[in-house]
């Protein structure tokens, strides 16, 4: 009997520490919670999730309304980040094609697009889709498979008023540039790409001659046409971004104006059996803008390149449906995931799905891939905070007018592991001073565990 009390006895002690511990934890954190967060001043009218969890024990730290519905902002590039990663590969496919050649030696190449984001954008210097016209400039080119496009170019649930706004670039089943007009301005005056749209000036002062050495303008577009404006503006130009209406026939034109001699044409949709890829950028290059950038431009595609690559079509509500019914099917609680960027507010989360989803990401991809694509202190849209933790921590940020949201992975300390998950709704206040807030209570959780 005493070898069995002595057997039995170690282990009771550890565990009853475990849970003291644990109860200690929780009790700390709340309080710290309420200080900080809950009870701040710029928060104290809000509605507020906060789910803080543990993977090496499986319970969490703190859950306050973890279960609760939050509409999200650019949190929901994770579970979007999720799917691109998961289905995309190692490396974005440019596009399809098959060759045929005749008995003449004459070449002619059937093009199928797969919603690939980074043709001819500036934030990609290498353009392999490019150097595939190049190498073969006599050939025929048609492109096909317009009818897989199944979707809008706009989300459901975004505001038409941003037509004009960098974040509102519309989605695409060929895109160039983009899908935007990139406006650079330096002291030699002001650069236009693609410059094959017209442009009419719109102010009062009688000076209506664009000035190119000029680097003091604004600009606009007409909402129902490619039409874009300019007036004289007291500000200096950096970098602007002004979305153009797209089509299939544009792409087709503006990549004939890159590529001088291109033989492309549109033709009917055909399918095409048995293509050949080509390959344009490496996708965490891609993943990591549209994460340190909340690039929602990279999110919406990445999500149709999903979209084609499992079933065929490019259709978010589609691919959104499969994916929540595989991949997502034991979440906690079933969102309303109604876009790739989260420019929705049909979106519809709780902290604890995300904190499932961050679990899957860290799971199945690393946290060597998370360190890369994350931003982390004083990085990206977290430039302006958590410095003393940068290393420590990796998170996405999500702002719309009276949301506030970030989700990520800590370490602390003492080198616990945590998945984190802070969303704040119909708050009437500064961002910054929420974010200030969360800051404040993620970095206690950071210095005393």
């Amino acid at each position: 009997m005493i070898k069995l009390f002595r057997y039995y006895k170690m282990p009771v002690i550890v565990l009853g520490s475990m849970f003291l511990f644990s109860c200690s934890v929780q009790k700390r954190i709340s309080r710290s919670a309420e200080k900080d967060v809950l009870k701040a001043p710029s928060l104290q009218t809000a509605h507020v999730g906060i789910s803080i969890y543990e993977p090496a024990t499986g319970k969490y730290w703190y859950d306050f309304q973890g279960d609760k519905y939050f509409v999200p902002a650019s949190n929901t590039k994770i579970p979007t980040l999720y799917a691109a990663m998961k289905y995309l590969g190692d490396s974005l496919e440019g596009l399809r094609y098959v060759v045929f050649e005749n008995d003449k030696k004459q070449r002619t190449y059937w093009i199928q697009p797969t919603g690939d984001p980074t043709l001819l954008h500036p934030d990609f210097p290498k353009q392999p889709v490019i150097d595939f016209f190049k190498k073969d400039t006599g050939a025929t080119y048609l492109l096909t498979g317009a009818k897989q496009w199944e979707d809008s170019p706009w989300g459901s649930g975004w505001s038409w008023g941003d037509y004009a706004a960098y974040y509102m670039a519309e989605r695409s089943a060929f895109p160039v540039y983009g899908n935007v007009v990139h406006v650079f301005g330096s002291n030699s005056g002001v650069h236009i790409a693609p410059a094959k749209f017209p442009w009419k000036y719109q102010g009062q002062d009688g000076d209506s001659v664009f000035n190119y050495s000029r680097n003091n303008y604004s600009f606009g577009r007409d909402m129902k046409q490619n039409l874009f404006t300019w007036r004289k503006s007291s500000s200096t130009i950096r970098k602007e971004e002004i979305p153009f209406i797209t089509s299939m026939d544009l792409a087709v034109t503006l990549l004939k104006d890159t590529v001088k001699g291109l033989k492309l044409s549109l033709f009917d949709n055909t399918t095409l059996q048995n293509p050949r890829s080509v390959y344009s950028q490496p996708s965490d290059s891609m993943f990591k803008i549209l994460m340190y950038r909340s690039d929602n431009f990279f999110a919406e595609q990445s999500l149709q390149m999903v979209s084609f690559k499992l079933l065929g079509v490019m259709n978010d509500s589609k691919v959104i449906d499969t994916i929540l019914k595989t991949d997502f099917k034991d979440l906690p609680q079933k969102p309303r995931w109604a876009d790739g960027s989260g420019l929705s507010r049909y979106n519809l989360f709780t902290p604890q799905s995300f904190i499932a989803i961050l679990g899957k990401i860290k799971k199945e991809f690393g946290m060597e891939r998370v360190r890369n694509i994350f931003a982390t202190g004083g990085t990206g849209t977290i430039s302006n905070y958590y410095r003393e933790d940068s290393g420590y921590i990796y998170a996405k940020t999500g702002t719309l007018s009276g949301v506030v949201a970030f989700s990520g992975y800590l370490v602390t300390k003492k080198g616990k592991e945590l998945l984190f998950s802070v969303l704040v709704n119909n708050h009437n206040a500064s961002s910054v001073d929420i974010r200030r807030a969360v800051e404040k209570f993620l970095q206690g959780i950071r210095n005393k565990y």
